[in-house]
């Protein structure tokens, strides 16, 4: 009989990992699948693949394969050692061997002889890839909700040659209202087609949110700079304050500071429970450009003398 090299089959080195096995598997199995393939001889090379993958991926037959050495060539006339024996330990590779359907090779090694077994047509099927796309869209699209249409490069496999081709699609996609800076959204079976009858896999798309020229996101929250007048803060005020659902009237108490932190609550996006708008007070002090506002500034500081440095000095 003749010597199987699964290593040369599979296109692998004897040093290969067990992921990168399976990772080939995948990829032949694809290939040369004869639902798939319109090669004359693809159904034998689905089988020489099949049997390859079934010892290599096993670590007590890959161990036992090992053991007999590198220095057999594919095709090559095969006795095994007199010696040889396998016993597998576990009941999954027992069980793995007297189901097969494989070569004299296989069956010599890890199986039993004489069976009049023949290799018939296996229904391989394999759940399509997922896929993962990104998605950009404005705050207020996020707040209110939107439809994008995407186009994107699909990856197809040519069943004739294995090579990955790609071609471009247009999906509508509705995103709903509430959506945050990364998160996925899941569109079922809108990924890769599946093979053999099996399921599409998914497509994910990331949220990607656009820098706004007023807020900044945290979560669900949203924040917003206020800039008011020395006199607002100081005296209190009604002032009209922007959110993404429209404007609101906010109250400032008397003595308020820059940095205060106030919370209009509900006001971010939406969701349960929504998010809240912080509102952030900067106080901007006016230049003065007329002699009369110099001496305003000039009375306010007799009157009101503050000196915002003292405690600061104290630790001196």
């Amino acid at each position: 009989m003749e010597y199987q090299d699964y290593y040369k089959i599979l296109g692998l080195s004897r040093n290969t990992t067990a992921n990168e096995i399976k990772k080939r598997y995948r990829q032949l199995a694809r290939k040369y699948h004869p639902d798939v393939s319109k090669e004359a001889n693809a159904e034998e090379k689905f089988k020489k693949v099949k049997e390859a993958y079934e010892v290599l991926k096993d670590p007590e037959k890959r161990k036992a394969y090992d053991a007999m050495g590198a220095d057999w060539k594919q095709g090559q006339d095969f006795t095994p050692p007199p010696d040889w024996e396998f016993h597998p330990h576990s009941e999954a590779s027992y069980q793995a061997f007297h189901q097969s359907n494989f070569s004299d090779f296989f069956e010599t090694l890890f199986g039993v002889l004489g069976t009049g077994r023949r290799w018939t047509r296996t229904k391989f099927s394999e759940r399509g890839q997922d896929q993962h796309s990104r998605v950009t869209i404005h705050l207020e699209e996020a707040f209110q909700g939107t439809t994008k249409t995407l186009t994107f490069q699909e990856p197809i496999l040519n069943s004739e040659t294995g090579q990955v081709n790609y071609t471009t699609r247009t999906l509508r996609v509705k995103i709903p209202p509430g959506v945050t800076q990364g998160q996925q959204i899941r569109l079922q079976k809108q990924g890769s087609p599946g093979i053999g009858g099996a399921p599409n896999g998914d497509l994910y798309l990331e949220i990607h949110l656009q820098p706004h020229h007023l807020y900044t996101i945290e979560g669900k929250n949203i924040y917003l700079n206020l800039p008011v007048t020395p006199w607002e803060a100081a005296l209190g005020a009604k002032i009209t304050v922007p959110t993404l659902g429209g404007s609101v009237d906010l109250t400032l108490h008397s003595g308020s500071q820059t940095g205060q932190k106030l919370r209009l609550k509900g006001r971010g996006l939406p969701g349960q429970p929504p998010g809240d708008q912080y509102v952030l007070l900067n106080i901007y002090i006016p230049k003065p450009k007329t002699d009369q506002q110099k001496q305003l500034y000039q009375k306010m500081s007799e009157l009101m003398y503050f000196n915002p440095r003292k405690e600061l000095l104290r630790q001196l």
